[in-house]
């Protein structure tokens, strides 16, 4: 949600732009594919997440983020000059290495065209110099992106069917319907590939998750930011939750979907989802307090299930004030019978979309 979940430093550039200049989020557009994959330049903001984790030698695990995203200026949209900052492209990648104890990361940003960045509007195909993601003709994600100390060389093959959130893909993320997304899924990416550090080439393998999102009206006014998970099981489910939080740390909206193993769906509302702060851990960098080990407490057909969410180690915020980034924590998590995602945005300060 997005990851953001979703082009969080790209919107901080630009600015607020008009609202009549992009599309709006409704329900009862169904998703198609593979143009969904793909590019939505007439909405204001989308993205391409994924996170998962690695298993490599010797039983080690880490995990990791690659995401992109993609953002309507307003700008130039009559110009004919290639100049013209229509669209901009944004990037980030991070490695979840017990062994650093902090997250090594990436930033890529573009404005899209002059050979240097691109999103496909027809399949997922999207490239920041030689950053990309794509979908190959067996229906395989493939990516590469290189930061601080690391590289990643990934494929992701889908195990499950897409996955629509909320209601047929469309996102609910406040009281007033206007606030929304057209969001789906895809867990259990099935991983193998290459992780690169220093001289040393590791031969990994795991499972991860791939959530898309495109929207013109995210964050309802007085939201401050949202904790969000993505967990697949042992056995097959897939859960993703979510909140939006007020300023003062009360859930404002609250959603998310439980796939049984069988492959039932169950939506979830406001009133099935809670996230319990537990311990809290201070950054040292930015000050900013974050409960990074919550319960997760859910409301599903059997019952109310209480999932806690451990971190693989506390330090994995992602500073990007130096790029002109927001400040967001963003790590891999362990639960009762399966491991995922977890993001908390707006600890630092305010988020503004």
């Amino acid at each position: 949600m997005r990851r953001l979940f979703g082009g969080l430093a790209a919107l901080a550039l630009v600015g607020a732009a008009p609202a009549p200049h992009f599309a709006d989020v409704r329900p009862g557009v169904p998703l198609a594919f593979p143009r969904d994959h793909g590019a939505h330049p007439d909405y204001r903001t989308e993205w391409w997440y994924v996170t998962g984790w690695l298993d490599g030698p010797g039983g080690s695990h880490r995990g990791f983020q690659i995401t992109f995203f993609r953002t309507a200026t307003g700008i130039g949209a009559s110009s004919r000059s290639a100049f013209a900052p229509r669209q901009i492209l944004f990037a980030h990648a991070a490695l979840s290495d017990p062994a650093v104890g902090h997250l090594l990361i990436g930033e890529r940003i573009a404005r899209e065209g002059l050979g240097l960045a691109g999103a496909s509007r027809a399949d997922a195909d999207v490239s920041i110099d030689d950053w990309h993601l794509r979908r190959d003709r067996d229906g395989r994600f493939v990516a590469h992106v290189a930061g601080e100390g690391f590289a990643l060389d990934l494929t992701f093959r889908p195990t499950q069917a897409v996955l629509p959130e909320g209601e047929g893909g469309y996102s609910r993320k406040g009281p007033d319907p206007r606030s929304a997304s057209h969001y789906y899924s895809m867990p259990h990416l099935a991983v193998t590939g290459t992780v690169v550090r220093g001289a040393r080439a590791d031969a990994v393998t795991g499972a991860a998750w791939l959530d898309r999102e495109w929207s013109s009206s995210y964050l309802p006014p007085d939201g401050a930011g949202w904790d969000w998970t993505g967990l697949n099981f042992d056995d097959g489910g897939a859960l993703m939750a979510f909140r939006i939080r007020r300023t003062d740390g009360a859930s404002l909206w609250a959603g998310g979907s439980w796939r049984a193993p069988d492959g039932r769906v169950t939506v979830l509302g406001p009133q099935d989802i809670a996230f319990v702060a537990r311990h809290r851990w201070r950054s040292p960098r930015t000050g900013a307090v974050y409960s990074v080990d919550p319960v997760l407490r859910i409301r599903l057909p059997g019952g109310i299930r209480s999932l806690p969410l451990r971190p693989l180690f506390p330090d994995q915020e992602l500073d990007g004030r130096a790029a002109g980034s927001p400040v967001y924590w963003e790590g891999a998590v362990t639960t009762t019978g399966g491991r995922g995602y977890l993001e908390l945005t707006g600890y630092a300060g305010h988020l503004r979309l």
